[in-house]
């Protein structure tokens, strides 16, 4: 990693590192083609998860799908889980541009110093080791080609009022803007999977709801283990202001699914929010 690219950590563990072998396996998750080519026509906000694409990669791709439908965002935001805590709490990525088997994907500058300006901090360390946004990068050059830009940004939950001022300076600096938001998030983490389909129910309800405070005091009355909350309380909010008050469940999965073992199961969904429902 240097300071001006942000070298993939992850490719080869939770994605393939070869180029032709990521693309086959990101086409076999997608149902979408041919895929629209003009712009998106309004700001979109999504929920997906972030583990290797052999658990969660379809349930994410499923996601990715139904923004593509309506065409190409013209940045993509990426609210990523902080995994280590390192850091500022809501921290900007300082390169120009983040590296995958597929291409390089540049940063959008201007959204970047625009967020400055709204009080976001600049830092490195939070994105040196998260996989959070990084796994999401591979479906965005796929769908949309490595010359739409992306804003990294990585989330540690905090107090509600700094999550509203993220918010805002999200809306602000994307104002007149058709861009795609992302929380990068999985949910319950190694419960059974009863239980954690249960658990998850109940949050993506609230989810649903763009109830934010409820989210909040859900995940911290009953001990939730859903590892991207600050990500998607700031989805939620921004969704809320912008507004994007038509949001649906596009796909739920947990990774007993794939395993075959459901005594320990770690949950994902793709939820998508726009202006109005395309269910």
């Amino acid at each position: 990693m240097n300071d001006r690219i942000r070298t993939p950590i992850v490719a080869g563990a939770f994605y393939p590192a070869r180029a032709d072998r990521l693309r086959d396996l990101i086409e076999g998750f997608l149902p979408l083609e041919p895929r629209p080519t003009d712009a998106l026509h309004e700001p979109f906000g999504l929920v997906v998860p972030h583990a290797g694409y052999v658990y969660s990669g379809r349930v994410a791709a499923l996601g990715f799908t139904e923004v593509a439908r309506h065409g190409v965002p013209d940045a993509v935001v990426i609210l990523g889980a902080s995994h280590t805590g390192i850091g500022p709490r809501v921290a900007l990525a300082p390169h120009q541009a983040w590296e995958t088997p597929l291409g390089a994907s540049p940063v959008d500058g201007d959204t970047v110093r625009r967020l400055q300006a709204g009080g976001i901090q600049t830092a490195e360390a939070p994105f040196e080791r998260e996989h959070s946004i990084e796994v999401q990068v591979p479906f965005v050059q796929h769908l949309w080609g490595t010359d739409c830009p992306i804003v990294p940004i990585c989330v540690v939950p905090g107090p509600r009022a700094e999550t509203d001022a993220v918010a805002a300076a999200l809306v602000d600096a994307l104002d007149g803007r058709h861009a795609l938001i992302v929380a990068s998030s999985d949910f319950t983490h190694y419960q059974p999977h009863a239980v954690a389909e249960a658990a998850d129910r109940e949050a993506i309800d609230r989810i649903l709801a763009l109830d934010a405070p409820g989210f909040r005091e859900l995940c911290r009355s009953k001990h939730l283990s859903i590892c991207g909350t600050g990500a998607i309380e700031i989805l939620m909010t921004t969704a809320r202001n912008l507004p994007l008050s038509a949001a649906r469940l596009v796909s739920y999965a947990t990774s007993g699914e794939i395993t075959g073992d459901n005594s320990s199961v770690v949950g994902y969904a793709s939820i998508l929010f726009s202006k109005e429902s395309h269910g």
